[in-house]
């Protein structure tokens, strides 16, 4: 069983406090550890965690590569970029998101609005290990998934590099990883309070 990072009560809630309604979203690459490293954080903070691909899956009731193959790709981004804008106009939570969820410009003003987004950045070597695993990525059933995957961190890093936090995940603990998360947002609303946010979206 996989421990969520130490934090103690007031600590959790402090954060919560600052947070302020917002949420905390995960953005990256496939394989990245979102999901993973999301339910950590959101154990830790006592706070609900979403996945907006579930989400997704749920609301069509079909699986992401099944939307990928009936309707193609725009109209997936269509309904992710409807469903991540529900999941964050329904008060504060943790959400990760699909690699692709970021590339969208509703999405990313959606995501500036309503929460503080933290990037989870690997390197190609991290990311293919961890994808071998699955199956079920659409985007890499190609003859080269490696050169694939080049192609998508050269398209996607750019704009990943917008985000509010920038945490670099690796072979390291899930736990070691998710309490890095913790301590770079907790420094991050200490330097941005709610207010500030709502202010300028």
């Amino acid at each position: 069983m996989i421990e969520t990072p130490a934090i103690d009560d007031a600590r959790a809630a402090a954060i919560r406090d600052r947070l302020g309604g917002r949420s905390v979203v995960f953005i990256g690459l496939m394989g990245a550890g979102k999901t993973a490293i999301g339910r950590l954080v959101a154990k830790a903070l006592d706070i609900p965690f979403f996945d907006s691909d579930h989400e997704i899956e749920e609301a069509s009731r079909l699986t992401i590569p099944e939307l990928f193959e009936l309707y193609g790709e725009p109209e997936f981004r269509a309904l992710e970029q409807r469903v991540i804008s529900r999941l964050l106009h329904e008060g504060a939570r943790i959400v990760s998101t699909g690699g692709g969820a970021y590339m969208n410009a509703e999405t990313r003003r959606s995501i500036a609005d309503h929460a503080a987004s933290i990037w989870l950045k690997a390197d190609i070597d991290t990311l293919m290990a961890r994808v071998a695993k699955k199956q079920n990525r659409p985007l890499l059933k190609t003859a080269d998934p490696r050169a694939t995957m080049q192609k998508l961190m050269d398209a996607r890093y750019p704009v990943y590099a917008g985000a509010d936090i920038t945490v670099i995940t690796r072979e390291e603990s899930r736990e070691t990883i998710a309490g890095e998360v913790i301590d770079m947002l907790d420094a991050w609303l200490a330097a941005h309070p709610a207010e500030t946010k709502e202010e300028t979206a």
